[in-house]
């Protein structure tokens, strides 16, 4: 699964937001809800001065705040997020996968399990414990054994919030559902990190989407015939382009 070695442009980043929270999908979700698009002083209003997300103190809502910052940046000038915001307003069913990209394009924890949850056949058991080992092993002498504990608990809530995992009590590895708008974000991810052509339906983004080449490269086009992108195939030559996840108001439906 590659990951650093494509990443040319610097995209990836080390935060552990893991070893504090989850994905925090639901708040997300009511987060993108609550504020039109703006500035990034919109989301901070709406965390801290209106409450949106439901938090009991002030220092909650600060933490809240910095946690949803470090997944996703709120911040509309940032590129990633930007095209975030576009294809959750215009996919709204994506939410949960646009989520899992961007918080494994920051959070080095989340990032360090992907590839052993990727290779996992469906209807295999996890557990949060599977997950703590692998953080461990990726990271060796660098926790204590609470925070590697919390840690995969954490992890392991994640890739169900992504639809990677399903179940109450007991988890198990299921087939995430790919959309339009997590097809369009993954390559487009991967374009930032300077991949071209078909070669992005390979790279660290796209394996998470859980989908084959040929499902991905079905929905691209989907996403060209809806005006969400650019797409351009003949054979094994392809060109995409995405100005439209940074424009307004993109194809709904």
């Amino acid at each position: 699964m590659p990951v650093a070695g494509a990443d040319q442009t610097g995209i990836l980043r080390d935060m552990t937001t893991h070893a504090s929270r989850t994905l925090m999908v639901p708040d997300l979700t009511t987060l993108l809800g609550a504020v039109p698009r703006g500035t990034s002083a919109d989301y901070k209003h709406a965390i801290l001065e209106d409450n949106v997300l439901g938090r009991k103190s002030a220092s909650a809502r600060s933490k809240t705040l910095k946690h949803l910052r470090n997944l996703y940046a709120l911040d509309e000038n940032d590129p990633v997020f930007a095209a975030l915001r576009s294809l959750a307003e215009a996919d709204p069913e994506s939410i949960p996968m646009l989520a899992l990209l961007s918080g494994a394009t920051c959070d080095a924890l989340l990032r360090s399990t992907a590839e052993w949850v990727l290779n996992i056949p469906p209807g295999t058991p996890v557990s949060s414990e599977d997950l703590r080992l692998v953080i461990e092993e990726r990271f060796p002498d660098r926790y204590s054994e609470r925070t590697l504990i919390e840690t995969g608990r954490r992890a392991l809530s994640s890739w169900t919030q992504s639809g990677h995992l399903t179940g109450r009590m007991k988890k198990v590895r299921c087939r995430a559902a790919a959309s339009v708008g997590s097809v369009i974000f993954a390559l487009f991810l991967g374009h930032l990190s300077g991949v071209r052509g078909l070669p992005l339906y390979e790279t660290f983004w796209a394996n998470l989407l859980d989908a084959s080449a040929v499902e991905i490269d079905s929905l691209a086009f989907a996403a060209s015939q809806r005006g969400m992108m650019e797409y351009r195939r003949m054979g094994e030559v392809a060109e995409f382009g995405f100005s439209g996840v940074m424009a307004e108001g993109l194809v709904r439906g």
